[in-house]
C-alpha cells in the first residue's frame, strides 16, 4: 500500500476511533452529572472530581490501546515528556468546564485533538447534556451533529454577538455598549465552539488556557471558515514542552483579521 494511502487509511481509522471514544467517554461523564461526587483543588484553583479522572482513565484506556505509538497529553495524567519525540500525540481534557459540571449545568464537554507535530489533524468535542458532537478532519470541514457548521462571514464590529472576559470584548469598543456580550460559557472548548456553528461572531480567552482547552475547539473553528489565534495573529501550535498560552481570539476568516488589526495598532498595556 502506498504511503499517501496507508496515512488516509490510518486517519479514517483514527477519526473513527475518536468519535467512538469521546461519545462512550461522554456517556460515563453524564452517567454520573448531578451526583454526589468527590471533589477537591487541584494546584491553586482548578476544580477536580472522580468523574474527571474516570473519564481520563476510559479515554486513555482506548486511544492509548489502540494506537500505543502515540503520545499522550491529558490535564488529569502526569505528563511524560516521552510526548515530544511523537509525530502524532492526543491532546484530551476529559471533562472541560469542571466547575459547570460540578455545579449542575450543562455547558461542559469532552475534548480530544490527535495532534500531527505541533497542528491539530482531528478532533471531538462532546457535550452529552445538550447532544452536541463537534467533529473535524484537516481539510475536510467541521460538523456539528454531521451538519455541516460555518462561522459567520462579514467583518463588522458593531453589533457582534461575543464571548469572553469583558475587559478584552469592551477593548474592541471603548465608550460604546453595542457588543452583545454572551453570559460566561464554563467549557473554553463549547466557547470556542459556538464560533464555528455561528452562534457567537468571536470569542477571546483570556490567557493561562493549556493545549487541553483548545487543540480540538481550534481545528473545528478552522474547519468552519474561521481562524482561531493568539491575539496577534500568531498560530498556536501544541503538544511543545510548555502548554500554556496567552491571550487568544476565534472569529470567521474577515472578522478574525479585523480584530487582529485592531489589537496590532491598540496593544494591550
Amino acid at each position: 500500500m502506498a504511503d499517501a494511502d496507508t496515512d488516509d487509511w490510518t486517519r479514517a481509522r483514527d477519526a473513527a476511533l475518536l468519535t467512538r471514544t469521546v461519545q462512550e467517554a461522554g456517556r460515563l461523564a453524564f452517567s454520573l452529572f448531578r451526583t454526589e461526587l468527590k471533589n477537591w483543588i487541584k494546584g491553586a484553583s482548578s476544580p477536580v472530581s472522580e468523574a474527571d479522572i474516570a473519564v481520563n482513565d476510559l479515554l486513555e484506556q482506548r486511544l492509548r490501546s489502540a494506537t500505543p505509538d502515540y503520545g499522550w497529553l491529558s490535564e488529569e495524567s502526569a505528563d511524560d515528556a516521552a510526548r515530544l519525540g511523537k509525530r502524532l500525540t492526543w491532546i484530551v481534557d476529559p471533562i472541560d468546564g469542571t466547575r459547570a459540571y460540578l455545579a449542575g449545568r450543562e455547558d461542559w464537554c469532552v475534548s480530544v485533538a490527535l495532534v500531527e507535530r505541533a497542528s491539530p489533524i482531528l478532533a471531538a468535542v462532546y457535550a452529552p447534556a445538550t447532544g452536541e458532537y463537534f467533529f473535524a478532519a484537516r481539510g475536510q470541514g467541521a460538523t456539528l451533529n454531521d451538519t455541516a457548521v460555518h462561522a459567520t462571514t462579514g467583518s463588522d464590529l458593531s453589533f457582534p454577538r461575543m464571548a469572553g472576559p469583558k475587559p478584552l470584548v469592551q477593548r474592541l469598543s471603548p465608550g460604546r455598549e453595542e457588543i452583545e456580550l454572551h453570559p460566561r460559557i464554563g467549557s473554553l472548548a463549547l466557547r470556542l465552539c459556538r464560533v464555528a456553528q455561528g452562534r457567537l461572531d468571536a470569542a477571546f480567552a483570556g490567557g493561562q488556557s493549556r493545549d487541553w482547552d483548545l487543540a480540538a475547539a481550534n481545528l473545528i473553528v478552522q474547519e468552519a471558515d474561521g481562524r482561531m489565534t493568539a491575539l496577534s495573529g500568531d498560530t498556536i501550535e501544541y503538544n511543545r514542552r510548555e502548554v500554556t498560552h496567552g491571550m487568544l481570539v476565534a472569529a470567521g476568516r474577515d472578522r478574525h483579521a479585523r480584530i487582529v488589526e485592531h489589537f496590532r495598532k491598540h496593544p494591550l498595556p
